[in-house]
């Protein structure tokens, strides 16, 4: 599992959005607007003319674009013909698309060693998602040799940024023993901080630990609660695991664990989906 190309555009909006107006060019800015209002075609007419001229926000929100075809006609090839101009002057947010790009086989040939490569710059620049990316590689040992020692350690950069997917998977090489010594008091620590994220497998991952007893005492109701927030949250495993669960409660711990479902959802859910 990536972070998909172009979760790059709720990055470069995030990066954009911190900088001072006199660091970004005004085609930036106004493709920018165009864009957070639907105008998708004054996006990339914008876009465009900003990177032409060389500049890296807009080189790669026009590569988002072409890569979803929003306004532009979707052209993969085009996504990775400007991802890869930014990336070349340096932009870790260009990086991580184009090392997606290479993983994915989208623009260009499948190359995991590139994708790797790649995938290093932006992490060596400290991006979180960049990171997770080249954790992931070196767990499955794709595109460098498998190492799950470097897969712990760029996991533990990312979750430390408070990114919940590398956080989870953080949280699963200490449950397994991958790299570590098996630790569950260490994963239930990291399951509880990507699922108070809103991380659905988390949730989940903390119901089968209040479950199991696993670096906790065994509590049904809490149990209970986080698979019950976990299957509203997408998690159809844990939907069915809440219900043998909830088939050895009394009803007193039942009608606890829902109450407590219900504050769990309201603070653990609610707040991470968007448009809420």
């Amino acid at each position: 599992m990536n972070i998909h190309t172009i979760a790059v555009a709720a990055v470069v909006l995030a990066l954009t959005t911190a900088l001072s107006p006199g660091l970004v060019s005004a085609g930036f800015l106004e493709g920018q607007a165009a864009d957070k209002s639907g105008d998708f075609a004054t996006a990339a007419r914008e876009y465009t003319s900003a990177a032409e001229q060389g500049d890296v926000f807009s080189q790669t929100a026009l590569s988002y674009l072409y890569y979803h075809g929003k306004g532009v006609p979707q052209d993969f090839s085009a996504a990775f013909k400007w991802a890869e101009k930014a990336a070349i002057q340096g932009f870790d947010v260009a990086q991580l698309a184009l090392g997606e790009m290479y993983e994915e086989g989208k623009g260009i040939h499948k190359d995991l060693i590139k994708a790797f490569e790649w995938y290093r710059k932006a992490a060596d620049q400290g991006l979180a998602e960049a990171q997770f990316n080249i954790g992931n590689m070196y767990k499955e040992g794709q595109g460098t040799g498998q190492d799950y020692k470097e897969a712990i350690h760029w996991y533990r950069e990312a979750a430390s940024q408070g990114l919940p997917v590398a956080q989870f998977n953080l949280a699963l090489m200490y449950q397994y023993g991958q790299g570590v010594p098996q630790d569950y008091a260490k994963a239930l620590e990291w399951h509880q901080k990507a699922a108070e994220q809103g991380d659905a497998k988390a949730q989940g991952g903390l119901g089968a630990f209040y479950g199991l007893g696993y670096g906790v005492p065994k509590d049904r109701v809490r149990s209970y609660a986080w698979f019950n927030v976990a299957a509203a949250n997408g998690n159809q495993e844990a939907e069915r695991l809440r219900d043998i669960i909830a088939g050895n409660m009394t009803p007193p711990e039942l009608a606890e664990a829902q109450k407590l479902s219900r504050e769990y959802f309201e603070k653990y859910v609610v707040p991470f989906r968007e448009g809420e």
